[in-house]
């Protein structure tokens, strides 16, 4: 089942989009979403865009009027593609929630990324902080790699190796065993392998600045391959339950445009 979304652009220079999102599986207490690259889970600021909570307020309407509630429990950066949770009553946002918190569901994303790991099967352990509390920044989201950052460990493994446009890539499967912001795109460009899209990481920032300032251009296109991180939020496991997401197409294309 998919809908549409209407979703104008908070601000004139950002032209990326996408319209659509799936559901993936549904109860009286729950509903699980796969949500598309460039769509905000929650308004950034008043008159800004169509975001994933308006939908869910329009497609929940009959819930909201008989004394449910809407809950997101896992947020997904903007550019990130898939699983989005939604508890749909107080109790199910309770339940939900706290086992969020006690870190009883296991999360895996996929993720294209640059280069070729030495090794099939790695992880990183480093502590995470915002790269403003210990250097100066020009980008206030930005988080670092920092002995007085917050203990954080994600397990990789790679699934495919192949060859773009004369460069090295891998697809990776990425387990965060902790949940710090932007955990996986920082352990990634600390490993040496930087996701493939990423404005922030994997380079001086300067992409993300240029992209606030102009939108999206052909010379960020050729230095970025992608208008989105690579980033897709693909299994989500709680219990019996467990939801899939499939790569969404973009990133098939850009595999699959590849000569390995």
């Amino acid at each position: 089942m998919r809908r549409k979304i209407m979703n104008p652009m908070d601000h004139p220079a950002l032209h990326l989009h996408q319209t659509d999102f799936s559901i993936i599986g549904e109860t009286p207490d729950w509903i699980v979403l796969d949500k598309p690259a460039h769509l905000l889970v929650y308004p950034s600021k008043p008159g800004g865009p169509v975001t994933l909570l308006d939908e869910l307020e329009q497609l929940l309407v009959y819930e909201l009027a008989t004394g449910g509630q809407i809950s997101i429990i896992n947020r997904l950066d903007r550019e990130t593609s898939g699983i989005v949770l939604v508890a749909k009553t107080r109790e199910a946002a309770r339940v939900l929630g706290k086992a969020m918190d006690r870190k009883q569901f296991q999360k895996s994303y996929h993720a294209v990324a640059h280069g070729w790991p030495e090794n099939d099967g790695f992880e990183v352990d480093a502590p995470i902080l915002r790269m403003g509390e210990v250097a100066t920044s020009p980008i206030y989201i930005r988080r670092t790699i920092h002995p007085a950052g917050k203990a954080s460990l994600t397990r990789f493994r790679v699934l495919k190796r192949f060859l773009r446009g004369g460069g090295k890539f891998s697809l990776l499967e990425c387990q965060p065993v902790t949940g710090r912001t932007h955990q996986i795109r920082v352990h990634l460009e600390h490993a040496g392998y930087s996701i493939v899209g990423d404005k922030i990481y994997g380079h001086s920032g300067d992409a993300y600045l240029e992209f606030i300032e102009t939108g999206w251009t052909s010379r960020l296109a050729g230095q970025l391959f992608l208008d989105r991180h690579a980033l897709h939020a693909a299994e989500l496991v709680w219990k019996n339950e467990r939801w899939r997401a499939p790569l969404p197409v973009e990133l098939v294309r850009f595999i699959n445009d590849s000569v390995l």
